[in-house]
């Protein structure tokens, strides 16, 4: 399960995550609110053959995506659920992960305790979540990526997320009840001579935005977004920091 080709930035970040963790081989891994399974791929790879991945969701549809594009890893299986009541037959873990998933749960501290319940003794708990308090961020005005940005941002505010989980990750950790060893941050930049990372996200979040009413798809412009999005780039130069992505482990008290 190696000579997958190169993880973009966002995913090259998930991946040390998981490492510095102490994700390793041999483990059994919970990976929440896995929606399509990019992340439980992620683990996979790390764990191994010897190890065993678990992806739940409350997602039937993104799990099924999900089943679909993991049929290369064998040692993934996939469950639908609710995060503040896991089946007992999932069993224990040496560590539960998840990216971009506390932000939208309520009782957030609550729902961390009960998973922490699944963990064996000394397992790890990591997360990666992210934050718009310090975003976006330029030298140099760049109006289309800040409006691209609001429909984003604006639709997960909409949809009740936490824009500031990243920062609030220390804390729900602590009040969980686990030791907390460490929390960074991370800032996803894009050079003026950097392709577009827009784009993709804008395409994927498409009906949510939409239904949100931050803009209509006509009004998006999707077939040259991309373009017109590099294109301001590099015509000033600029350098864009579009997210901000905190990172955090933890580990159950023995």
């Amino acid at each position: 399960m190696t000579n997958h080709p190169p993880l973009d930035d966002a995913s090259a970040l998930t991946r040390r995550l998981l490492i510095d963790a102490g994700v390793e081989s041999g483990m059994r891994v919970l990976d929440v609110g896995c929606g399509y399974g990019l992340v439980s791929k992620l683990a996979a790879d790390i764990v191994g053959a010897r190890g065993q991945v678990v992806g739940v969701d409350r997602d039937a549809a993104a799990l099924t995506i999900a089943r679909s594009a993991a049929e290369a890893f064998p040692n993934i299986q996939f469950a639908e659920a609710e995060l503040a009541s896991l089946p007992q037959t999932l069993g224990t873990f040496d560590a539960v992960i998840g990216r971009r998933v506390l932000m939208y749960v309520p009782g957030v501290v609550s729902v961390v305790r009960s998973l922490a319940e699944v963990l064996r003794p000394g397992g790890i708990m990591a997360f990666q979540e992210h934050d718009a308090t310090m975003t976006p961020a330029s030298m140099i005005d760049l109006p289309l990526h800040r409006q691209v940005h609001g429909w984003m941002w604006g639709t997960v505010e909409s949809e009740g997320g936490n824009l500031h989980m990243g920062f609030s990750l220390f804390s729900v950790l602590s009040q969980a009840g686990l030791a907390v060893h460490k929390v960074r941050a991370e800032a996803l930049v894009t050079t003026p001579d950097a392709p577009d990372m827009l784009t993709p996200i804008v395409r994927a979040m498409l009906p949510r935005i939409v239904a949100h009413g931050r803009t209509t798809e006509a009004a998006m412009g999707l077939d040259t977004l991309a373009e017109r999005l590099t294109s301001e780039r590099a015509m000033t130069g600029a350098t864009w920091v579009g997210d901000i992505a905190f990172c955090a482990w933890a580990y159950k008290r023995t």
